[in-house]
């Protein structure tokens, strides 16, 4: 006969001493059975900052113009657009060198106004610097744009200061209506100053700004769409900044052939049009015909008289 040891009692005891597993809970999935994605796999956040180049046959200063983003100080909080307008040097191929850089190569000319427009409705920021190839920013440049922005409610746009090849301030700050003839930035210090008309070589808004108007205004050719911006951020209460910490070099300064001051005077009648009285804009579009026919300038003529811009479309 065995001694007194229960049986079932030592079945239990060891029960209770050995740890009751618990299977872990299921992972919830998708109706498509993938597994959720981890706290890691995060929709990146957007840019800061959209940068639209619009460039046509400058194959090499849009290559400095894209060197010096490239080296910007935050670069991967920016965007970079490059609107390619038909070039045949070879621009295109300058995407092989930018893999980080979005190119949009377009057949041909289509202007600049809508090459802009191409550009901008493609970025993702909600500040949009539009830049023409001929310029190379400083690394902090972008930065010190967008910090006035996000601290200056009252304005609508900003810009850097231009200076030439030497370092020296460059031709920038016009008047409206627009006459042609621009002069250099002179600021006392470092203080952001209120300017009437930048030039557009380097100019950065709030998207929203664009959206109110729903787009760059596409009658303007090559001169004009700049100074339609600015009074439309004068009409509407806002002022563009001048901020001389933010230096860009500007190469500029071709020379006015026939083409290119048709084209002013047509974006110049184009404005008055718009901005002033309409009965103001046929008078400034004869002014544009009559001018070069009494001074014998037959090839701004041909150019005014058709309403041809320089990108070959008819105003």
């Amino acid at each position: 006969m065995c001694s007194g040891i229960n049986p079932a009692s030592t079945v239990r005891n060891l029960a209770r001493s050995v740890p009751a597993t618990r299977s872990a809970p299921p992972r919830p999935r998708y109706s498509n059975g993938l597994n959720a994605p981890s706290n890691l796999e995060q929709t990146p956040l957007p840019p800061r900052v959209s940068v639209v180049v619009v460039s046509c046959n400058r194959r090499e200063l849009l290559r400095g113009c894209l060197e010096s983003l490239e080296k910007s100080e935050g670069r991967e909080t920016v965007q970079i657009v490059v609107v390619d307008n038909g070039s045949t040097d070879g621009s295109a191929q300058l995407e092989n060198e930018f893999p980080n850089i979005h190119f949009f190569r377009l057949p041909k000319n289509f202007g600049l106004t809508k090459a802009m427009n191409i550009g901008w409705r493609a970025a993702k920021a909600d500040y949009v610097l539009f830049l023409h190839e001929d310029t190379e920013l400083e690394p902090a440049a972008i930065g010190r744009l967008a910090a006035v922005l996000d601290s200056q409610a009252d304005a609508a746009g900003v810009v850097p200061l231009l200076v030439n090849a030497e370092g020296q301030p460059a031709p920038q700050l016009g008047a409206l209506p627009p006459d042609g003839q621009y002069r250099p930035a002179q600021p006392s210090g470092t203080e952001p100053i209120p300017v009437q008309y930048p030039r557009g070589a380097a100019l950065m808004l709030r998207a929203f700004v664009i959206k109110s108007m729903r787009q760059v205004d596409e009658r303007y050719g090559q001169f004009g769409s700049d100074a339609d911006l600015a009074a439309h951020i004068r009409r509407g209460g806002k002022k563009i900044l001048l901020v001389p910490e933010a230096r860009t070099r500007h190469y500029g300064g071709e020379p006015y052939d026939s083409m290119r001051r048709a084209d002013f005077l047509l974006g110049r009648a184009a404005f008055l049009g718009k901005h002033a009285r309409l009965s103001t804009g046929i008078q400034a579009r004869v002014a544009a015909i009559l001018g070069p026919l009494l001074s014998f300038h037959w090839g701004e003529l041909h150019y005014t008289l058709s309403g041809q811009k320089i990108d070959g479309n008819q105003a």
